[in-house]
């Protein structure tokens, strides 16, 4: 296969790779907490042989995630809670802790703070949340500590990931850990919140654009590199 048939498969495969994350991103932007995703290109160079120039691919397997602040709504909940500023939630899953930005939290049927899947938030100590069946208020301070009828119950604590790659994305609105996270100091907790998603719906649907016109025409070099070896096998088997 030519090389320039090569390069530009790398790119279409990159090109349509970035194209589902921004559909889904698309899809998320009124999802609560949830985290706008992108992709990273690198370059894979090869050496060839004599004094051919060398050969260029793109490869998009690197996926950032984009970590500016969402908008705060305020709902007046009293187990919904937003972050302002950096940090995120800590929960207890099957697989293990995750970190989740979506502050959408009910009780469950042993009286524990759980995410809408069920996943238990966690204190800064590790330990489940607990609110008591016959508790008249219950308030959050920013600083995390949460209080039924006035009495101190938990601290819940803020976190972020010891380096970007210890994380990785589970879902739309949750992150794995590889490795355990660090508290996180400078955060502010608000009651009656929740941040929406960080997606801007404008600067996607241009991004969405710009990424199928380059896929169109990656595509139409295709067609015309396939039409001219064809061409050439053609003429040669006269």
């Amino acid at each position: 296969m030519d090389n320039s048939i090569y390069t530009t498969l790398t790119r279409q495969s990159g090109l349509m790779r970035e194209m589902q994350l921004v559909a889904n991103n698309i899809a998320n932007m009124s999802t609560t907490g949830f985290r706008k995703e992108g992709v990273i290109f690198s370059e894979f160079v090869k050496k060839l042989d004599d004094d051919a120039p060398s050969l260029s691919m793109a490869a998009a397997h690197g996926r950032l995630t984009d970590q500016q602040q969402g908008v705060l709504t305020q709902t007046g909940g009293q187990f919904d809670f937003g972050i302002e500023g950096e940090g995120f939630f800590l929960v207890e899953t099957p697989d293990g802790q995750a970190l989740t930005r979506a502050g959408a939290f009910t009780p469950s049927a042993e009286g524990e703070l759980v995410t809408p899947d069920g996943y238990r938030l966690l204190d800064n100590g590790g330990a489940p949340v607990f609110v008591p069946p016959d508790a008249r208020s219950i308030a959050m301070a920013t600083d995390g500590t949460f209080s039924a009828d006035g009495q101190p119950l938990a601290q819940i604590g803020l976190w972020r990931p010891g380096a970007p790659e210890d994380m990785t994305r589970r879902d739309g609105v949750m992150f794995n850990l590889s490795a355990p996270p660090e508290p996180v100091l400078e955060g502010t907790i608000l009651q009656g919140f929740v941040e929406g998603s960080n997606v801007n719906p404008i600067s996607e649907i241009s991004r969405m654009i710009q990424v199928q016109r380059a896929y169109e025409m990656g595509q139409g070099f295709l067609d015309k590199e396939d039409q001219r070896i064809r061409n050439v096998l053609s003429t040669l088997g006269r």
